[in-house]
């Protein structure tokens, strides 16, 4: 029987792959999710970076000399893997947030149900949104564009030159700030609308004194609420489509400033 001889350099390669590809691929909805079996993410982050191994270039890769220096480079590989699934994070977070704000503007706030991937509860409209995202996400293939994204970013930041800069942070808190952006564009119809029927309901109860106007508004903002929120479901998905497409310009940006760049 032929031995099968693997050169320590190849395997520290392969960790550093994994280091970075489980990192993404274990902090990006939905894998992140809690029913989803841990057993069944390993297995995928270990599969997907089994198949990118042979497109990452080794020309440059110097074997560390030491368990510190491995460590420490393992360690910036997880850094920046995390750091690229709390953006998309941030994105989904977005949309579930105007859920969020448009739910409770029509009243369905206290109306909770369980989200399967944090085991909390959220309002419905909430859950409604992140499913959409994601399917809009799946449907548009953006998850490809994302595993492409992966592999050339080890053309960018090599294998033991991942590192966090001020620069990098910056740009996670420019997608913090346009998290609460995205909640208040996808949730505007539902709150501008409700908004003027609150000043309607108002003018009517000054007019007509005798008139139960919360009895009356409760059912009304529902009806509403939930007829706009039919209504902008087109324009929604067209802004969750663009948000999806240019979060690859974001994701190299975030890699770039990682590698140290402008």
């Amino acid at each position: 029987m032929t031995p099968i001889s693997i050169p320590l350099a190849q395997i520290e390669m392969f960790l550093m792959v994994f280091a970075r590809v489980g990192a993404l691929l274990l902090t990006i909805p939905p894998f992140e999710s809690r029913n989803i079996p841990t057993l069944f993410k390993i297995g995928l982050a270990v599969s997907v970076s089994v198949l990118l191994f042979p497109l990452v270039p080794t020309g440059g890769f110097r074997m560390p000399e030491d368990i510190l220096s491995f460590g420490l480079g393992v360690v910036g590989e997880v850094t920046l893997g995390i750091l690229v699934g709390l953006m998309i994070q941030l994105f989904f977070a977005g949309i579930q947030l105007g859920g969020q704000l448009a739910g409770f503007q029509i009243g369905l706030a206290i109306a909770n149900v369980m989200d399967p991937a944090r085991g909390i509860q959220i309002p419905i409209l909430s859950q409604f949104n992140q499913l959409l995202a994601i399917l809009i996400f799946i449907t548009i293939n953006a998850h490809h564009g994302f595993v492409r994204a992966v592999v050339e970013s080890f053309h960018v930041v090599p294998p033991m030159q991942a590192a966090v800069t001020p620069a990098s942070i910056e740009l996670l808190l420019e997608f913090a700030g346009r998290m609460f952006l995205i909640a208040i564009k996808v949730g505007a119809p539902v709150i501008v609308a409700l908004i003027l029927t609150s000043v309607v309901l108002g003018l009517m109860a000054r007019t007509v004194p005798h008139m139960q106007v919360f009895i009356v508004g409760i059912p009304l903002k529902i009806i509403i609420g939930l007829l706009f929120v039919g209504f902008s479901l087109p324009y929604l998905a067209a802004f969750i489509t663009q948000i999806a497409q240019r979060s690859h310009v974001d994701f190299y940006r975030l890699i770039i400033l990682c590698a140290g760049g402008p």
